[in-house]
């Protein structure tokens, strides 16, 4: 399900197919920040908002109304952010137009203080999804993903509750099929 153009690589939207077992990542989109065949991938899963503020997770963080989302099942004691602000954030790493992940935390700090970031413009994760090398090309072969090229609409302003099944439907055709099949079927 690998339409022609897109790749494996930084930037990349993973949808997954509707019938993934994996409770991690049912129904998930992903977006990649890190591909190397060789090495690994690490990504976030970008529609699994978790019910609490980020300032109820990092004590010194300034006042600032945003919540978390789970990011993946690997290093779930880490904290990471994607963001819009790669042209004001020392050592951010762009991975697409308008995506930039990470930076140097007291300069995020600093500017969210200053309200230089916006709620609108970063999302924050606990833990991240991380694929060893070859895993992610060998679930790629069985169909567990589709690809699509990340868009920042996709991150910072689709909600969450909606995005596997846009996504699929703005790829259209057969996928637009896929995103209207039911979460679960019950057999008569």
């Amino acid at each position: 399900m690998n339409p022609k153009g897109v790749k494996l690589e930084r930037g990349v939207i993973l949808v997954s197919e509707p019938f993934m077992l994996d409770p991690n990542f049912r129904r998930s989109v992903v977006v990649l920040c890190d591909y190397t065949k060789d090495e690994g991938t690490v990504g976030f899963i970008l529609n699994k908002p978790i019910d609490m503020g980020v300032n109820e997770l990092i004590a010194d963080f300034p006042d600032f109304d945003t919540h978390i989302h789970y990011g993946g099942p690997v290093a779930t004691d880490t904290i990471h952010y994607i963001h819009r602000a790669g042209d004001i954030l020392d050592e951010s790493i762009k991975i697409g137009d308008g995506i930039y992940w990470g930076g140097s935390f007291e300069k995020l700090k600093f500017l969210i203080t200053a309200e230089l970031i916006k709620p609108k413009d970063i999302r924050f994760y606990i833990g991240y999804s991380g694929w060893s090398a070859g895993q992610l090309e060998d679930e790629m072969e069985i169909g567990s993903w589709v690809l699509e090229d990340a868009d920042p609409n996709y991150i910072f302003n689709l909600k969450h509750d909606k995005l596997w099944s846009q996504t699929l439907i703005n790829k259209g055709n057969t996928f637009s099929v896929i995103s209207q099949m039911p979460d679960s079927f019950n057999l008569n």
